[in-house]
């Protein structure tokens, strides 16, 4: 049986890609029984969902510019200068690196209140938090340390009554316990004065990644006899963002579109991009005025550098250490698109991530290799080594013709 320390340091398409190879033996056994429809009644339902106020399609141009203009017109009449960014990536139980590092950056004095915050998977737990700001780490330190988050992958495997190897009934829980209203209440008044909270999803259904603005779910939800559902929605997403294909099941969204009601599928937001700093749509974007960008930081919850070993010649560690190698590539393709974007609108990018010293493992949930990354993280953030600056190297001038 495979063990979860053998998906040490995975993150993102790594894990989803094992989760797939072992779901091929798998296959027939559990499931989640959909209705048959044509794919062209499923994009026009994700063309017009009543999901729609809030989210949108990360990289569909038009839809990341509408959001960003309306987010520009309200900055502007709150009379906002520059934008500083925090992504926090996905990595299981390596989260409580990056929930350690906020909390030390604390303790500087020097941590920022962020304009726009963003959460992928473990991130995305960590991303309501990050955004209220330093008021709230205990309630942020708490969730990594918890007892019940060892129970997210204890029990016996159950591929044979459910499509994943673990249930997310502990996910759940957990995320409950820490997602309250008066979270909801706060998130809602700080997007009515002009910040951003958004939370990515994976829909495998439309193979996209999925931006939610959360702040306009918690806000949906001040209004009268909507405080359920638009808390439901809000634990929702956050589950749906960590959940692992095969490893926890999909969340399924339901999206009422002009030919009825569509059940989308949606799993871990790492399946298709370890963080975001810009809507991929609007990769070449040009920032002005309010919207530019000055400050961006992004937390890695996971390893970025390699780790050298030898591996061994078997189809397990072969596979394995493909599918780590292209887990790192992945992440290290999209820090080179964000440094390139800094680049270009002048903004300063520094990031964290995990030494490989430590040696991580995202699905070591129990809580003493928890507290020792939290305690990690914790240090670097209190001392001011937890972030390295990406300084671009410089162009040569053009020659003249």
């Amino acid at each position: 049986m495979l063990t979860r320390g053998q998906f040490r340091d995975w993150g993102g398409p790594a894990v989803a890609m094992l989760a797939g190879v072992l779901a091929l033996t798998l296959a027939g056994c559990g499931s989640i029984s959909r209705p048959e429809a044509e794919p062209a009644r499923i994009g026009v339902a994700a063309a017009a969902s009543s999901l729609d106020a809030f989210r949108f399609v990360a990289d569909s141009e038009g839809a990341g510019q509408a959001f960003l203009n309306a987010w520009q017109a309200q900055r502007e009449a709150g009379g906002a200068q520059s934008v500083t960014a925090l992504a926090v990536s996905g990595g299981g139980a390596n989260g409580a690196f990056g929930a350690g590092v906020l909390v030390g950056w604390t303790q500087t004095g020097e941590r920022p209140v962020f304009d726009l915050v963003t959460g992928v998977s473990t991130g995305a737990l960590i991303s309501p938090f990050a955004f209220l700001g330093s008021d709230w780490d205990e309630r942020l330190a708490a969730a990594y340390r918890d007892e019940d988050a060892s129970r997210l992958t204890a029990g016996r495997w159950g591929a044979l009554r459910r499509p994943s190897l673990y249930g997310d009934r502990s996910l759940r829980a957990l995320v409950g316990k820490y997602v309250q209203p008066d979270l909801l209440t706060a998130i809602a008044a700080e997007h009515q004065a002009g910040r951003r909270l958004l939370v990515a999803t994976t829909n495998l259904d439309a193979q996209a990644t999925i931006l939610w603005d959360m702040g306009a779910i918690a806000l949906a939800g001040q209004a009268p006899g909507q405080e359920a559902a638009a808390l439901a929605l809000f634990r929702n997403v956050l589950v749906a963002s960590a959940s692992i294909p095969g490893v926890f099941p999909p969340v399924m969204m339901e999206a009422a579109g002009p030919f009825g009601t569509v059940s989308e599928m949606h799993v871990d937001g790492g399946v298709s991009t370890p963080f975001v700093l810009a809507p991929a749509g609007l990769t070449f974007w040009r920032p002005e005025g309010v919207m530019r960008p000055k400050d961006l930081y992004v937390i890695i919850n996971g390893e970025i550098e390699p780790r050298r070993t030898i591996t061994k010649g078997a189809t397990l560690p072969i596979l394995m250490r493909s599918f780590d190698t292209l887990s790192k590539s992945d992440l290290r393709a999209h820090l080179i698109a964000a440094v390139a974007f800094a680049s270009r609108n002048e903004a300063r990018l520094r990031y964290a991530a995990i030494p490989t010293a430590l040696g991580a493992d995202s699905l070591a949930f129990d809580r003493a290799s928890m507290q020792r990354l939290f305690d990690a993280g914790l240090a670097t953030g209190a001392d001011g080594t937890a972030f390295e600056e990406v300084i671009p190297e410089a162009q040569p001038p053009p020659v003249a013709p």
